[in-house]
């Protein structure tokens, strides 16, 4: 390994950064710059998500992404990342019908990509499910609160969960099954404080307040790309939408008007 090169960021890490007492970051990721980048800048843990259905296929849901797709963004991600931690959604379908399904489906994103880990959404329900992946010794992330999956159920994306006892359980039943970390999202924050101090595993936080081991965001929205979603989770770090469309726009202005390409971008 190059001297000025940070040792790849591995499960145990994960679960021993929670011992410690460090926080740990994540961003989705989707291709190949915007990976190499963000594992440059030093962020713990990349997730290829399913909500590429959104911010990359302009769907309305996460639900019609497939497992292929999934494979597809995750391989080119993992090949950017030389140190951060890759942990792979397992979109809809892809799990739901049975541990054998998921274990099959989950096998393929671990040889296809090179990918570290798995996630997927559930708590008690889909605890025999994270068990069978555990004995087969690939790694998960659980995911309880808000699940994106389930919005027919629900109705709509954001809603704030606050059954407390119901999430506690699920949050245990997860850990118990052998998740390494677990994804709390869109919960009040001194519910996801109780969690993340009952659990041994580390709990990353979206809309879950300060109180997790660790916090992820979508990263196009973090970069200001959408400028109409504003939930009050969200920090936009950026407003790259903006610089991107003035370039643009001064792109198009100066083929228009004859300035681009001068003479310094010709060759003679």
């Amino acid at each position: 390994m190059p001297a000025n090169r940070a040792p790849a960021v591995t499960v145990p890490d994960f679960l021993r950064a929670k011992e410690e007492g460090r926080r740990l970051s994540m961003l989705t990721a989707y291709e190949f710059q915007w990976a190499a980048l963000f594992d440059q800048a030093g962020v713990d843990g990349i997730l290829v998500g399913d909500t590429l259905g959104m911010v990359v296929q302009g769907k309305a849901t996460t639900l019609p992404v497939t497992l292929d797709e999934m494979i597809y963004h995750a391989e080119i991600v993992a090949r950017a990342v030389k140190r951060a931690l890759v942990v792979v959604d397992l979109p809809f379908l892809s799990y739901q019908a049975s541990p054998r399904q998921a274990v099959e489906n989950a096998g393929r994103v671990l040889k296809e990509t090179q990918a570290a880990a798995v996630k997927l959404e559930g708590g008690r329900n889909q605890a025999r499910t994270i068990q069978r992946l555990s004995d087969a010794d690939i790694p998960v992330m659980a995911h309880v609160g808000m699940k994106p999956q389930s919005v027919r159920k629900l109705g709509r994306m954001a809603i704030v969960q606050r059954d407390e006892e119901q999430l506690l359980a699920d949050a245990r039943a997860a850990q118990e099954s052998g998740a390494f970390s677990i994804v709390l999202e869109l919960i009040p924050q001194q519910i996801a404080a109780r969690i993340t101090e009952e659990l041994t595993i580390p709990t990353i936080g979206i809309g879950a307040g300060p109180h997790c081991d660790g916090q992820v965001l979508v990263s196009h929205d973090m970069l200001g790309l959408n400028p109409s979603f504003q939930p009050r989770f969200l920090k936009k770090y950026a407003q790259l939408y903006d610089v991107a469309r003035s370039a643009v726009e001064q792109y198009v202005a100066e083929v228009h008007n004859g300035a681009f390409p001068d003479a310094s971008h010709s060759h003679d």
